[in-house]
């Protein structure tokens, strides 16, 4: 089996390196604070390293996920990252939502060192990953998702190739652009059925079997009305998404008033103190007097 490196432990990375650890590959890891490497290795059959030279030195496969694109520039391109240390048979692959920029800049890089590269970001949060059901959207040539493939796969509910790279992260904003209004449009809903002096779990039950049904509907709806934010991705991390998908439509020319407004939203909840909170705290804006 292939040899992995994984760098970056944070909610999603721990319990991604930890699929393939326990599916048999020998894996290698390394976050910034090197206690949470060394308590990964405590649970799971693997090596914790204390440089990203050492954790990618003999991989075959480097996999990351970290914060933002300033985060992959440092661990990808410094003089002790990954693409100097790593073989040059290596392929490398990104889970952090990021920017398609950064993404081709990285792997322009990799391939003058003959390495493959993808950008995979994935959906489906911290539960997701612990389960291993998440979505990857991919970005990169069909030989290069080819070898990583059965990888992928040890933490994958859906798992598709979207086209060269860059395709992966633009594919995420696409899935961030719909969940921001998703969660506003469900967040009113709510409010407007709290407001009238309904009973909104049973309002919920009756609309969940038509065509307002949806994901965040049946896996957020009773914690939202209970006020209850601590079910995985945080707002700051939506604000962190939302801004590239900004950035990205203003280069591409795609209008946004939406995802614009939903955007100034989450500036809202972070005011109220809300940036560790879940993305369906929307509702509290609307709650506050």
């Amino acid at each position: 089996m292939a040899t992995i490196a994984f760098i970056g432990l944070g909610v999603m990375g721990h319990s991604m390196a930890g699929h393939l650890a326990r599916t048999g590959y020998d894996v290698s890891v390394w976050n910034r604070t090197s206690e949470k490497a060394h308590q990964w290795a405590e649970q799971y059959p693997g090596k914790a390293c204390d440089s990203i030279a050492d954790a990618v030195a003999n991989a075959d496969v480097v996999l990351t996920c970290v914060g933002a694109d300033k985060d992959l520039e440092e661990v990808y391109t410094a003089p002790d990252g990954i693409i100097g240390n790593a073989p040059a048979t290596a392929t490398l692959v990104d889970h952090t939502t990021a920017s398609a920029g950064i993404a081709e800049t990285l792997a322009q890089a990799a391939r003058a060192r003959g390495q493959g590269f993808i950008d995979a970001p994935v959906s489906g949060g911290q539960q997701g990953a612990e389960k291993g059901q998440l979505t990857i959207m991919c970005g990169g040539s069909p030989e290069d998702f080819s070898k990583v493939k059965p990888v992928l796969e040890c933490y994958a509910r859906a798992l598709n190739l979207m086209g060269p790279v860059g395709s992966g992260q633009k594919t995420k904003m696409v899935n961030q652009i719909a969940i921001a209004g998703l969660v506003q449009g469900l967040s009113e809903a709510l409010h407007f059925a709290e407001q009238a002096e309904l009973d909104v779990r049973k309002v919920v039950d009756v609309i969940s079997k038509g065509a307002a049904q949806s994901w965040q509907m049946e896996n957020r709806s009773g914690t939202m009305i209970d006020g209850e934010f601590n079910h995985g991705f945080a707002v700051d991390w939506m604000r962190k998404d939302l801004g590239i998908c900004l950035e990205e439509a203003r280069r591409n020319g795609s209008r946004l008033p939406v995802t614009a407004l939903v955007d100034q939203f989450y500036g809202d909840v972070q005011e109220m103190g809300g940036n560790r909170w879940d993305t369906s705290s929307l509702i509290q804006r609307l709650r506050k007097k």
